[in-house]
């Protein structure tokens, strides 16, 4: 027994039965492909939303963590060969200049290499993440129906808006990038920014922390550093000045010093973190006090004040067993003058 002819027509208009859709005049179509496949009208007729848009939503995000995860790939590859690949050209002098005065030279460079291509990979993989699942994001809103004009406008205020009321972060960011691609400083090193010098605890991008001599910890924004002074990176030199008085025999002075000076590098101690001959440079300055007498030697950075304290040491001692004066103290006199202390 057959249903009358209204209960099919109602069951037709509300979806429920098999009628065919009106897509079928074109078989090319996803509509048409799927009444062919199976037979169900509403299905065809609703084939875009229920399965199109999923598809292609689907396909973006698989796309998006398939490009991520290549990209991080790639970065990973490229900073680990940065660490563990070749030593640059410019830094081999430095190698083999340290690898006899300082056995550890050698892998310091390394280790600050590796610190520093691990901090730049890290914000490489941070931007290219952003990138990605951006667009990704975008392609997605747009298959949803989303009119994206809006939001790329909003966007883009509130952009022009962050750049300008955050710049001074962003510059402390571009700042602290710069810093550690060119390696100006790193961990362990005494550097002097000016305001504040000691030594590098740590280095962000945002800002630089150090501790000076007296314990104090100062941090620095990267963005307001503008010159930095590194007493860590290749050698240093020991410049010492030691006052004697004007009758002195200034030859002879100097040979002393050379003397001492050759006497220190000679030790098997300390000739391992001398790197050149020391050298006895004569009269420096000579003022209305005494003459200044300047002797200078090259040692490793972590070695120069260590250095410095011995040499001045061994020259005071040595000044006095040879007599030679220091410049007596001035004396402030009642007109404000001075005049030479008694000797």
């Amino acid at each position: 027994m057959t249903a009358p002819p209204s209960v099919m027509t109602a069951a037709a208009d509300t979806g429920l039965g098999d009628a065919a859709p009106a897509c079928l005049s074109d078989p090319t179509t996803l509509c048409a492909k799927v009444y062919e496949l199976s037979g169900v009208g509403w299905l065809a007729t609703n084939a875009e939303a229920l399965i199109e848009k999923p598809a292609t939503i689907l396909l973006v995000v698989v796309v998006a963590f398939v490009v991520r995860l290549l990209l991080h790939r790639a970065i990973r590859r490229l900073t680990d060969r940065t660490a563990t690949g070749s030593m640059p050209t410019i830094l081999r002098p430095w190698r083999n200049r340290v690898r006899s005065a300082d056995p550890d030279g050698v892998e310091t460079i390394a280790q600050r290499r590796t610190q520093r291509a691990e901090a730049i990979g890290s914000v490489l993989r941070s931007i290219a993440s952003f990138v990605v699942m951006g667009i990704a994001v975008v392609l997605v809103l747009g298959e949803l129906g989303v009119n994206l004009a809006p939001i790329i406008a909003s966007a883009g205020v509130v952009g022009v808006a962050l750049g300008f009321g955050a710049q001074n972060l962003v510059k402390d960011f571009i700042a602290g990038i710069g810093i550690i691609l060119e390696d100006q400083y790193g961990v362990g090193d005494v550097v002097d920014l000016g305001e504040a010098s000691g030594t590098v605890e740590a280095v962000g991008l945002r800002i630089t922390r150090l501790r000076d001599v007296n314990g104090v910890v100062w941090y620095a924004r990267n963005g307001e550093i503008l010159r930095v002074g590194n007493k860590s990176q290749g050698y240093a030199q020991v410049v010492i000045d030691m006052p004697v008085a004007h009758d002195t025999d200034l030859d002879r002075c100097r040979r002393v010093m050379q003397e001492v000076a050759d006497g220190m590098s000679a030790e098997e101690e300390w000739a391992a973190v001398l790197l050149g001959e020391p050298e006895s440079l004569g009269v420096e300055q000579i003022t209305a006090g005494g003459v200044s007498m300047r002797v200078q030697v090259r040692t490793t950075n972590a070695d120069q004040w260590r250095v410095g304290r011995e040499l001045r040491l061994r020259l005071t001692e040595r000044f006095a067993a040879e007599g030679i004066r220091t410049p007596p103290p001035l004396i402030g006199t009642a007109n404000g003058a001075t005049a030479p202390g008694a000797r």
